[in-house]
């Protein structure tokens, strides 16, 4: 099966244009998709300079609230650092590694957390983070649709921050997530790497590699 990959080309620094503006970056679709579908994608750069308001984090975390989960168990959790407890985002902050640094000039990081076991009879729930990842679906495309940026991260130290936040056993932190509004300065003036990475082309598997037909590897093809 060919690996090939849908991508859009590299956009100039210095030339606004080529397909879309900086901060957006619509992906290049092949199929009809919603705006905010095509909108969404994981920023690194935010407005250093501009808090994100207390009732917009409310409403993404709302739009986690509704997701749906196995049997309505809803085994989601966030930890929300925005800045009111200084020391709690300063303690986040350090439990992302190195690469994810940028991160660290986020307004606002989250750490979304997975209950393993069913409330009802302490049964090991297998679809936890599954319903976890569902909730942090519809919490990005509200983040998208508030005008947000927002990035999820796994490059982070899970012990620590189960020990810094005094999470309890059978709970597993899974994702550290970058939340602040989108960086819409000059290219030029972020750092290299950042700016590299900024850049970067959206691209995605083609449908053909991700969905099959009645058995495995025979691809869904329609058109």
């Amino acid at each position: 099966m060919s690996t090939s990959i849908e991508q859009k080309s590299r956009p100039d620094i210095t030339v606004r244009g080529n397909g879309y503006d900086y901060p957006e970056k619509e992906a290049p679709v092949q199929h009809p998709i919603s705006k905010l579908a095509k909108s969404r994608w994981s920023t690194r750069a935010f407005d250093e300079s501009r808090i994100v308001e207390p009732e917009k984090i409310l409403c993404l975390l709302e739009a986690a609230r509704w997701a749906p989960s196995c049997y309505n168990e809803q085994p989601w959790h966030y930890l929300v650092f925005d800045g009111a407890d200084r020391e709690a985002l300063e303690k986040a902050r350090a439990c992302l590694n190195e690469f994810n640094a940028w991160a660290r000039k986020a307004p606002v990081l989250m750490l979304s957390v997975a209950r393993e076991r069913f409330t009802k009879n302490r049964m090991p729930n297998k679809h936890a983070q599954h319903d976890l990842g569902l909730a942090s679906g519809s919490l990005v495309l509200e983040a998208v649709n508030q005008g947000l940026a927002l990035h999820q991260m796994a490059g982070f130290d899970c012990e620590r921050a189960r020990r810094e936040f005094a999470i309890p056993e059978d709970f597993t932190p899974v994702a550290m997530i970058a939340i602040g509004y989108p960086y819409t300065g000059d290219l030029n003036h972020l750092p290299a790497q950042l700016r590299e990475m900024e850049l970067q082309p959206r691209q995605r598997k083609p449908i053909r590699e991700i969905a099959f037909s009645g058995r495995w590897s025979v691809p869904f093809i329609r058109l």
